[in-house]
């Protein structure tokens, strides 16, 4: 018994998860594989555009070292050592509660590695992980279509995050546009607030410059509290990637849903 004991012990000192995608990785993959434009356009060769790629099987050669669900699971609990979860719930006013939950939003964006994807994960498949007060669990629920699950509590602040997504990726000719279907939903349990919010669009241009990355409008709102913010993440153009002006850019406002009256203007970059 006292062998199986430590036989397990020196088990969990050796279970190592991939490392959470850091701002930086876009720029810095040491999984990328070489000529890979002429790899991505053998693939499409064949695909007309307006193609489902649901269905489409990667080479693993493009394929990242973890599974979508850790993927999904390391945008709630890897914040860089900052509680901005826990924030959403601390803060007295119904108003400041809405923009902590914009921050924490904005935070779970992470950048894109062209030409790489997380494997697919099989229906049945897990993650788990837990990280100072917040708990994880992600799940794949389906396979056709590949819908995944998640739940996530934040135990000392009484915070309850719920997704419930699936991915639906057509060929576009020039670029593959991924669309995330689903809701996700923050409920802050000790104030009897909702937050609902959709997500953004995923691209993945090959011309007139290879590039990955998110676009699209985002609604925030609160039933109980009646505000709500929107926010534009503004599509890389060739020009700014050189400039690098619009690179990873945001804009948006918080507001009063039944009057429209603009409360706060959101700009800046979401990666700074």
């Amino acid at each position: 018994m006292q062998r199986e004991k430590q036989e397990i012990e020196e088990m969990k000192k050796h279970v190592v998860l991939v490392k959470p995608f850091s701002l930086e990785d876009e720029k810095d993959s040491e999984n990328t594989p070489p000529n890979l434009i002429q790899r991505i356009l053998s693939l499409f060769k064949n695909v007309r555009p307006g193609s489902d790629l649901t269905n489409f099987q990667l080479p693993p050669q493009m394929n990242l070292a973890r599974s979508q669900l850790q993927c999904y699971g390391e945008i709630v609990y890897s914040c860089d050592g900052h509680d901005l979860l826990g924030e959403c719930s601390r803060r007295d006013k119904p108003i400041e509660r809405l923009k902590s939950v914009v921050t924490w939003y904005i935070s779970t964006l992470r950048p894109l590695i062209f030409g790489l994807a997380p494997y697919n994960p099989v229906i049945g498949e897990t993650h788990h992980v837990s990280n100072g007060h917040i708990n994880v669990l992600v799940e794949q629920i389906s396979h056709h279509p590949p819908v995944s699950a998640l739940h996530a509590t934040h135990e000392k602040e009484n915070v309850d995050v719920l997704f419930c997504q699936y991915f639906t990726p057509k060929f576009r000719g020039a670029y593959v546009e991924v669309e995330v279907k689903g809701k996700r939903v923050v409920k802050l349990l000790n104030h009897k607030e909702t937050y609902e919010m959709n997500q953004p669009k995923l691209l993945m241009a090959f011309l007139p410059a290879m590039g990955a990355h998110w676009a699209g409008k985002i609604v925030i709102k609160c039933p109980e509290t009646g505000l709500a913010a929107e926010l534009q993440l503004l599509a890389d153009s060739f020009l700014s990637r050189f400039t690098g002006n619009n690179k990873r850019a945001i804009k948006g406002k918080i507001f009063e849903s039944s009057s429209r009256k603009q409360l706060y203007e959101i700009f800046g970059h979401w990666d700074r």
